[in-house]
């Protein structure tokens, strides 16, 4: 292909004029309205003469002592459940890839079961399993127990929802570690079992590391819906960040207020989550596309308002046949 060019036989600059996108500003304007009356209402709408969100009473209970041991057992509750959803999972992918029917029929009813029933009937159930099972022995399989336990003291608010949110999610992970294995190309595992490497072994040290290109993204978001999931332990009284805030606005009648607080809290959270998962799918989707940074809203912003004028003017192409020998 060659350039443009002059009598005199100089190339001539090409002029490119981009593409106009008048939609894309109708739009912009129409979110920065709405933006602005959201903006408006949460900051000036009063009521009687006072803030209808009354932020005085959100500032005041934001650290306050009761709030923040609630965003403590959150926490807790969120990473507990998710390590025991992860590990166990992990188990359960691995059992349902087993050639042997009966582990690999053992993982498909486990995640057919949990996966089946509600987390909230799960936490329930484990939070009043004492009633059926009063005591626990551990001893010979159909023989006399060495150990009792009484379920009644052992099973608490926190055992119980441990048990409901960490087992419901171990069969979540157990679908998404799977989905992770299957996508890594089954010749590795065949030249590496060639090599005699045991199957275990070739599990770690070869599937799992390539596989967790695919099973962190999903795995971000099944920790951030963990969080939010933490709150279905209100239904026992366990004294998490939503069942602080419950409790202090049965006594002082703020609802609202008291809502909006746990509401920044679980925002706060959620977002350092989001910088961890961001993070964590750069380092293992190192050499991949996915690996890239991404640009950010801001400088797409950016580059949309600074873009070049109408008419640019282009490099001449080269033809290939200049200052040949």
């Amino acid at each position: 292909m060659t350039s443009p060019q002059d009598e005199a036989g100089t190339a001539i600059p090409i002029k490119a004029v981009p593409v106009r996108h008048p939609w894309r500003w109708v739009v912009g304007a129409i979110i920065a309205v709405f933006a602005a009356m959201l903006v408006h209402t949460l900051a000036f709408s009063t009521l009687g003469g006072k803030s209808r969100w009354q932020w005085g009473v959100i500032g005041h209970y934001l650290f306050a002592t009761p709030i923040l041991h609630g965003v403590e057992r959150t926490i807790l509750l969120t990473v507990l459940a998710m390590l025991i959803g992860v590990v166990l999972g992990t188990s359960l992918a691995v059992m349902r890839l087993s050639p042997n029917p009966i582990v690999s029929g053992a993982s498909a009813l486990y995640i057919w079961f949990f996966r089946g029933t509600p987390v909230l009937l799960q936490i329930f159930f484990w939070y009043y399993i004492a009633a059926i099972y009063p005591k626990l022995s551990i001893g010979i399989p159909f023989g006399p127990g060495f150990v009792h336990i009484d379920m009644t003291n052992f099973i608490g608010k926190l055992t119980a929802a441990l048990l409901g949110l960490g087992l419901n999610e171990a069969a979540y992970m157990a679908e998404i570690v799977r989905a992770g294995i299957i996508s890594v190309d089954e010749g590795q595992t065949e030249a590496a079992a060639a090599l005699g490497m045991r199957r275990i072994m070739i599990m770690r040290r070869i599937v799992l590391p390539q596989a967790m290109r695919v099973i962190i993204p999903p795995t971000g978001n099944e920790t951030i819906s963990m969080l939010k999931t933490t709150s279905l332990a209100f239904t026992i009284a366990y004294t998490e960040l939503l069942y602080s805030a419950q409790l202090i606005y049965a006594n002082n009648y703020k609802t609202i207020p008291l809502l909006v607080v746990a509401a920044l809290w679980y925002l706060a959270i959620t977002s350092v989550l989001y910088v961890g998962q961001y993070f964590l799918e750069r380092r293992y989707g190192r050499g991949t596309v996915f690996g890239q940074p991404n640009e950010t809203a801001l400088r797409r912003f950016w580059r949309m308002v600074s873009r070049p004028p109408s008419h640019i003017s282009a490099a001449p192409l080269s033809t290939g046949s200049e200052h040949e020998p």
